[in-house]
């Protein structure tokens, strides 16, 4: 899964950071002997006569008392200051181990510095990315698993049956039409796992090109044609000729799942609009299919792999085409969006003009 982390970490030097640590701390131990001698020095010239000579003979040991508590106090600072400053590296690289070894939970607290707080945010975005990455995964394997292994059991259940030698030639026929949809449907699944793939590892748009995306809609139509012409289904297109800059074929991609997924769950002999209108920023393609609502409950799930609404599609598809929607209309920096009700479904899409 492809992430980025907003802002910019600044460079963080441990041996400048060191460095500082121990100048401000021998500074202040100097600052400290000096003080407590210019002390030392005022009360010695201002004492009488009847303790010159004792303080000339304690001396020595007032000095050694100023030095040593110099030095225990410029310790106490160097740890106050070592601690206070390393402490949030010490919790990174805690972090990072962790995170190194698999536990994908931790996050760290913000505090330290300027830098050490920005550091902190972006290390718990990727520790946040990594997880939800972990839970995809397992998500993903799961679902693929399901999907690629229903219909590779019911090939092998209808091979079977094509072995007896009294089977009826009607059904002999029926059950290789099966076969056929259901390896078809393999395919397919295999095809578009590789387009998602492709495309969610890819975050910058390439290959772009003027091209007209009212004609290109019209071709996209005609090439499922078998399939709406089977549900006696037509189509209301109401748009003018417009072009628009951006990746041609992936653009395909998207009309051909979209259309594809109205077919499927439009009502036989019913009729799927298809309206595009131009803006100054964006160019916006709706498609409306009159078919079941989908319950509003289900619009954050719709664009996630292998997501399907109800059992009965499950024999038509795998999930997998809006996902893939998705992504390319993100790369477009555009927006994907759905609204159903009253048996109206409308897929709306705003495609961004570069």
């Amino acid at each position: 899964m492809k992430f980025t982390l907003k802002g910019k970490i600044q460079n963080i030097d441990l041996s400048k950071r060191l460095m500082y640590i121990f100048i401000v701390s021998f500074a202040s131990v100097i600052l400290f002997i000096t003080v407590m001698s210019l002390a030392a020095l005022y009360l010695f010239l201002n004492s009488d006569a009847a303790i010159y000579e004792d303080l000339i003979k304690d001396g020595f040991w007032i000095i050694a008392a100023f030095i040593l508590s110099g030095v225990l106090v410029g310790t106490v600072i160097t740890a106050g200051i070592s601690r206070l400053v390393l402490k949030p590296s010490w919790e990174l690289l805690s972090g990072v181990r962790k995170l190194a070894g698999g536990d994908f939970s931790v996050r760290l607290e913000r505090g330290g510095s300027y830098e050490m707080k920005e550091l902190a945010d972006h290390f718990n975005a990727l520790a946040n990315e990594l997880e939800n990455t972990k839970i995809l995964r397992s998500d993903f394997i799961n679902n693929f698993s399901h999907e690629f292994k229903t219909p590779i059991v019911s090939v092998k259940g209808l091979v079977e049956l094509l072995k007896k030698d009294d089977l009826p030639k009607t059904k002999r026929t029926e059950y290789l039409k099966i076969i056929e949809e259901e390896l078809d449907r393999v395919s397919d699944m295999a095809t578009n796992i590789l387009n998602l793939s492709k495309i969610e590892n890819q975050n910058i748009l390439t290959e772009t090109t003027d091209f007209n995306v009212s004609e290109q809609i019209r071709n996209c139509i005609l090439l499922l044609e078998k399939k709406w012409d089977k549900k006696n289904i037509s189509f209301q297109l109401d748009f003018d000729e417009f072009t628009y800059r951006g990746n041609e074929d992936m653009l395909k991609q998207v009309w051909i799942n979209l259309l594809d997924n109205a077919i499927k769950f439009a009502f036989t002999g019913s009729v799927i609009a298809v309206e595009i209108a131009n803006s100054d920023d964006f160019l916006t393609v709706k498609i409306t299919d009159n078919g079941e609502t989908i319950p509003e409950e289900e619009f954050k799930n719709i664009f996630n792999k292998f997501y399907q609404k109800n059992k009965t599609a499950q024999r038509e598809g795998n999930g997998i085409g809006l996902s893939i929607v998705s992504h390319i209309v993100k790369l477009h920096q555009g927006t994907v969006g759905v609204e159903s009700e009253n048996n109206l479904t409308t897929f709306t899409v705003n495609l961004k003009k570069f």
